[in-house]
């Protein structure tokens, strides 16, 4: 306070305008804004739980710096003292001063951010993008040469393996490099980033599937979703990256997959989910993101919605039954920890499984974001490494790596470390023309790469080959390391950390301190043998069978080849044995019908007994299915077209009218559904509707956080509703009946409360109607059987920046 007080005493030029009240309460709101971002990451929702809690690492401080500071954090590799700290703290002073010169010293940009002269060291310099631009647009092996060499001088002073070296000491003799493998087969282990349809331009995205197509390499949708028209072009993605849930998928999406990628979390940004402005949600982005054009979308971290390995163990099984051919694989952060956390995603049965680290990620993060979070890739790869070996489940499961690799040594270094797939964003998108002026979020991206604007786009000149060049120079700078080492096989370097040792040479009076022998430790010599026993090279990890689905697929084989309607009453009671019902099914029909799938009510299944977890999942259109019982949690979760029904059986300790007061569906059930109804004859739990992006639904009463962060669809429930109700809602409708004192439960942040119109009326009857029709509830007959006097009960729960858009819409055709 007393800064802000000097400043505004001399009425600095930034203060004019503002009084002192005011600069003090701007400053009050901004360090509340940056503590509640970090606690929103943590998942940690309380002061009190941060006290004493440690979630953080130290990376570079040595023992007596954690000893009197930090007293029981970990600092896995040692560093920094307080002689190094002080010589930094002087050297600052006389910089800021002007100790020792006569020259007026003007304080400039630290370069923290963007790049800057003598500033602040960054991996992509003007020198680095110029070669290799020049080296894939020319097929210049000696500018390729020259970024290589540039980008490993500068991992040394920026990276953990720029502080490393080759141990020639393991080298017996190097080969030819005739005996290395080919580089055809080193690009297919070459995936390239998460970079959602959206963050960047639709040409962008194209281009990139197309190379790695090309290559035999895999290309990653990121969370956007993909453009259905190029599920059966070259332009096809071949990894469909889900993020929880969110965001556009569908039974078609999952379908065609090689790979679905679940998305714990994103290496720049840890505990923080994607955002991209209004601006750049295009009418094309909205429709392939099954959420509202001009809307900002902001996805929570994914740890609101996987809460423990069980959760994730569940998740990973209904994406196989979703699509039974392809793998899983799930996307974590380089953290302290990740060992055990990767350990349990192996045993849930993950084929694949990426370490991604701090430095890599996304142009668009928050600036809060993009400094101190994750850790180096480097010791991820090697924690997980380890952790898997010792525990005997490494040959279960592939492990990938990214975050700014550059080139062959890196690649190398990787694989030394315990990878076996390499991820790559930045280096592409240099290598397509990007300059990195980093103002993604700004939708201003000068070379048509990280917009969505029309005119911006057209000054994209990118092209396949140019991707292809790079990975190809990769390739064979990697083959030239694997003879100089005497490796002929990719498969032969992994987890090999003894040729790896520390560079003495390329470290300075900080650096020295580092210790990275923790990085070097080679479990497989640990248990007596040189080499993994087996390295997956391609998917070989049968996914689990799902009895009850192959058998309805069987029985309505008939009515999915020729669309004819069939009805089956199942004889026996299912049970919460039975998980995912209906998802195998619906991959049956979207592999023969794509997103159009069956005429309505073509497969009508009717059962009875307790639905398991994540009952009609990702049900497709055409196929309905009846549920006398109840169900577990997670119901319709991305429900894609379908109608699910579920009310209390015949026999119930209850009377009909009190079905309303009972729980009949677990939690989050919708969970990211896309289209399609579902009618419950009872209350749901926690969540219901959450990430709903346009299915429409009745329900008699929702728990806490109801219609949680919905981007589309409608809800219409017919009794009570718990706290939090609409947090983060930004988009679709929900109706309420008989408000009553429910509107203290609401969530205000981004809806507000409004009259229906004749529309909402209407809407509102039919789809009752059809309730009751499916159900046969009581509730439903009360309401419709005295409509005049009900439908003034009702209320719209409408979100503000969707009824922002509706309404310029309705003035621009107005105008027209």
């Amino acid at each position: 306070y007393r800064t802000i007080s000097k400043l505004h005493y001399e009425d600095n030029i930034e203060m004019k305008d503002i009084s002192k009240p005011q600069a003090i309460q701007n400053y009050i709101t901004a360090i509340n804004k940056g503590i509640l971002k970090v606690m929103s990451k943590m998942g940690i929702s309380t002061l009190q739980g941060y006290k004493g809690a440690q979630v953080f690492e130290a990376i570079g401080l040595n023992d007596d710096v954690i000893t009197k500071c930090f007293k029981g954090t970990e600092s896995r590799i040692k560093g920094t003292n307080f002689d190094v700290l002080y010589t930094d703290i002087i050297r600052l002073h006389e910089y800021g001063y002007g100790v020792g010169t006569t020259l007026n010293q003007h304080i400039r940009t630290a370069g923290d951010y963007h790049y800057r002269i003598k500033q602040e060291e960054h991996f992509n310099t003007p020198g680095t993008i110029t070669a290799l631009q020049t080296a894939v647009r020319a097929k210049n092996q000696d500018a390729y040469n020259e970024y290589s060499e540039m980008s490993n001088t500068q991992a040394a002073k920026v990276t953990l393996r720029g502080l490393l070296k080759f141990n020639r000491d393991k080298v017996d003799s190097s080969i030819p490099i005739d005996q290395v493998e080919p580089a055809s087969d080193i690009m297919r282990r070459f995936n390239t980033g998460a970079m959602s349809l959206g963050s960047i331009s639709q040409e962008t995205h194209e281009t990139l599937a197309e190379a790695m197509n090309e290559i035999g390499g895999k290309s990653n949708t990121g969370e956007g979703g993909e453009d259905p028209k190029r599920f059966t072009t070259n332009k096809r993605s071949a990894i469909k990256q889900i993020a929880s849930g969110r965001f556009g998928v569908t039974i078609n999406y999952l379908t065609n997959a090689d790979q679905i990628q679940i998305k714990m979390a994103q290496g720049a940004k840890p505990g923080e989910g994607g955002e991209l402005p209004g601006g750049k949600v295009s009418d094309y982005i909205g429709m392939i993101r099954h959420t509202t054009p001009g809307v900002q979308l902001i996805s929570p971290p994914p740890h609101h919605d996987i809460y423990s390995i069980e959760d994730l163990s569940q998740l990973i099984f209904d994406l196989k039954q979703c699509n039974p051919t392809c793998e899983v694989s799930v996307k974590l952060v380089s953290e302290i920890g990740v060992g055990i956390v990767a350990a349990g995603v192996t045993k849930a049965k993950a084929n694949h499984i990426t370490i991604s680290g701090h430095d890599g990620g996304t142009g668009a993060s928050a600036w809060t974001g993009v400094k101190h979070g994750g850790v180096p890739w480097e010791l991820g790869i090697a924690e997980v490494q380890q952790t898997l070996v010792l525990n005997g489940l490494r040959d279960r499961v592939r492990i990938q790596t990214d975050g700014q690799l550059k080139t062959g040594r890196d690649v190398v270094i990787a694989t030394l470390l315990g990878a076996e797939e390499y991820g790559f964003a930045t280096a592409p998108l240099i290598a397509l023309g990007c300059i990195m002026m980093r103002k993604c979020h700004l939708n201003t991206c000068p070379v048509g790469i990280a917009t969505q604007d029309p005119e911006l786009r057209k000054k994209f000149e990118g092209q396949p080959d140019h991707v292809i060049n790079f990975f190809f120079y990769l390739a064979e700078e990697i083959r030239g390391y694997m003879a100089s080492l005497g490796f002929s096989t990719m498969n032969e370097m992994i987890g090999r950390t003894d040729y790896l040792k520390i560079d003495d040479a390329k470290l300075n009076y900080k650096s020295k301190h580092i210790n990275l022998n923790p990085l070097l430790f080679n479990a497989t010599q640990e248990l007596n043998h040189h080499k993994l026993d087996t390295v997956y090279s391609t998917y070989s990890v049968p996914n689990e069978k799902n009895g009850l689905d192959d058998k309805l697929v069987e029985l309505v084989k008939d009515a999915i080849e020729d669309k004819k309607p069939v009805t089956i009453k199942y004889d026996e009671p299912i049970s919460n044995l039975n998980r995912t019902v209906g998802a195998t099914l619906s991959n049956a029909v979207a592999k023969k019908y794509g997103a159009d799938g069956l005429p309505d009510n073509t497969i009508n299944l009717e059962f009875t007994g307790y639905g398991g977890q994540s009952f009609c999942c990702g049900l497709a259109k055409g196929i309905t299915i009846q549920l006398e019982g109840d169900s577990n949690d997670y119901v319709g979760k991305l429900l894609s077209g379908g109608t699910v029904a579920i009310y209390p059986p015949t026999e119930v300790g209850f009377a009909k009218s009190e079905a309303n007061q009972h729980t009949i569906v677990g939690n989050a059930c919708l969970y990211g559904a896309t289209s399609g109804k579902a009618f419950f004859n009872g209350k749901a739990g926690e969540r219901f509707a959450v990430r709903n992006s346009g299915a429409i639904s009745v329900i008699e009463g929702v728990g806490d956080h109801g219609c949680e962060y919905m981007t589309g669809g409608r809800v219409i429930i017919l009794g009570s509703i718990g706290k939090n109700f609409a947090a983060g809602m930004s988009g679709g409708i929900a109706y309420l009946y008989d408000l009553g004192d429910n509107d203290k439960f609401m969530n205000k942040e981004m809806i507000g409360l409004e009259y229906c119109e004749s529309d909402d009326i209407d809407f509102i009857k039919q789809t009752i109607s059809e309730h009751f029709q499916y159900t046969k509830s009581e509730k439903a007959k009360e309401i419709l059987d005295n409509w005049d006097k009900n439908k003034k009960l009702f209320t719209k729960i409408m979100p503000n920046e969707y009824k922002r858009v509706l309404l310029e819409r309705r003035s621009k055709a107005m105008e027209i």
